[in-house]
């Protein structure tokens, strides 16, 4: 049975329309909650959000549907996912929860949701969390109603997790640095442990004002934080998305380096140090053909899984393997994190740079990328099942056989399908894709 509300990453919509209002929220607090009112002691939710003018309007919404049902609810206000994650463990809490369109623009909000370990919740948990949506909620009684109540320390608290994860033998003195907050989550935590550090710190993307969240700022748009870099000769920028659960990294010369590049830097710092556990990497079908013989290179495995970072950890859990991530930055170090950390996964990358000495342009490009082109085409999945688009599949396959590969998929979040093509000739990347396209169009 197919899920109505849950995607890959929690329930996303735009905010106020039919998949993201505040009865669509109270809802889901009502029903998450009674799914985890299990046991006889006090139950308690955590709930963050990002700094989307909606998140107002869905915490309360939220915090209105736990507390019917009888849990308390403790609020932390504008976090990172991964705070929200570390935080609703070790506060003891049944159940974490997270407001945030992730990279997406202002308009968009979603439902994120924590079991008390951390993680993100099992496929079971969450179709059962949607059949006590379809029903009446069992309200509790009067006396039994939750209370909620808003906590001060929680930025302290992540913000002291974090740099628990860099070496203790060394700061950032002398660095300069430049972060970009997306006026997202992030935007006091990440320039306060940085600072902290030691960083000469500039900051951009920090001024959030409910509707900028990701707008031409970010990991999903490094052109501003590249500018910034070479304007204040700073040596490394980094990135994070509005939930900043990415990170994407600019060098001191402009250039972007994306999330394939930093796993290979984490990988193989690890393996020096012998903390790497398992016997690679986990990584998506996205991550570049070069990730995979750079990898191969060391001696180690890379294991892909669909897009994602759920079955990323899903297939960290099941390799035994501490470090997975995403090209588009989701980086998960499960040592340290149960999901994706930008800031986490910034400090083991400038860990490196302050460790060897070397310019970020040296340090950052451990292999060369094959050329790899992705383009998306308006289209409803069934259109892969028409025999035109499959023999056009079939024909670009061939084409890219022993040189490359293709990757055709649909989207989890939106009517999209994905086109990916990469190889050692970027002109028949983009013709195999140009091709499938063609098909994908064609098909009625």
């Amino acid at each position: 049975m197919g899920k109505r509300y849950f995607g890959t990453d929690g329930i996303r919509g735009i905010a106020n329309g039919p998949k993201m209002t505040p009865e669509l929220a109270m809802k889901v607090g009502q029903a998450a909650g009674t799914h985890f009112l299990r046991g006889s002691h006090k139950h308690r939710v955590l709930i963050g959000k990002d700094t989307r003018l909606s998140g107002y309007m869905l915490e309360q919404a939220l915090t209105a549907g736990f507390t019917s049902v009888g849990m308390d609810v403790v609020q932390v206000g504008p976090m990172p996912t991964p705070a929200v994650a570390l935080l609703t463990r070790e506060m003891r809490a049944d159940l974490g929860v997270m407001l945030s369109a992730s990279h997406n623009p202002f308009q968009d909000n979603g439902i994120k949701l924590f079991g008390p370990d951390g993680y993100k919740l099992t496929d079971a948990d969450e179709l059962a969390i949607e059949a006590l949506m379809a029903g009446q909620a069992a309200l509790a009684d009067a006396s039994g109603i939750g209370r909620a109540r808003r906590i001060d320390d929680a930025r302290g608290r992540y913000i002291h997790a974090v740099k628990s994860s860099f070496p203790e033998s060394l700061r950032l003195d002398g660095l300069k640095l430049v972060v970009d907050c997306a006026h997202g989550a992030a935007y006091k935590v990440a320039p306060e442990a940085l600072w902290e550090l030691g960083a000469n710190l500039t900051t951009i993307g920090a001024s959030p004002n409910g509707t900028n969240i990701n707008d031409h700022v970010g990991s999903t748009h490094p052109q501003a934080l590249a500018a910034k870099v070479l304007e204040t000769g700073a040596d490394i920028g980094i990135a994070l998305d509005g939930d900043a659960d990415r990170l994407i990294v600019v060098d001191e010369k402009g250039s972007i380096v994306d999330g394939d590049q930093l796993m290979a830097l984490i990988v193989q710092s690890q393996l020096a140090a012998g903390t790497l556990r398992g016997d690679g990497l986990v990584t998506t079908v996205m991550s570049n053909l070069g990730l995979e013989r750079f990898v191969q290179g060391l001696g180690l495995q890379m294991h892909r899984t669909a897009v994602g970072d759920r079955y990323v950890l899903e297939g960290m859990r099941t390799h035994g393997c501490n470090v997975g991530g995403e090209q588009s930055g989701h980086i998960i170090l499960s040592d340290h994190s149960t999901t994706g950390d930008g800031l986490l996964a910034a400090l083991q990358v400038l860990a490196v740079l302050v460790r060897e000495g070397r310019p970020a342009s040296h340090v950052l490009n451990r292999f060369h990328a094959y050329p790899q082109l992705l383009k998306n085409v308006r289209q409803e999945p069934a259109v892969l099942e028409h025999a035109s688009v499959k023999a056009a599949i079939a024909a670009a396959e061939a084409a890219l056989a022993g040189s490359g590969r293709l990757l055709v998929r649909k989207s989890g979040t939106e009517a999209l399908i994905r086109v990916m093509a990469e190889g050692e000739d970027e002109a028949l990347v983009l013709q195999t894709v140009d091709m499938v396209c063609d098909a994908v169009k064609a098909a009625a």
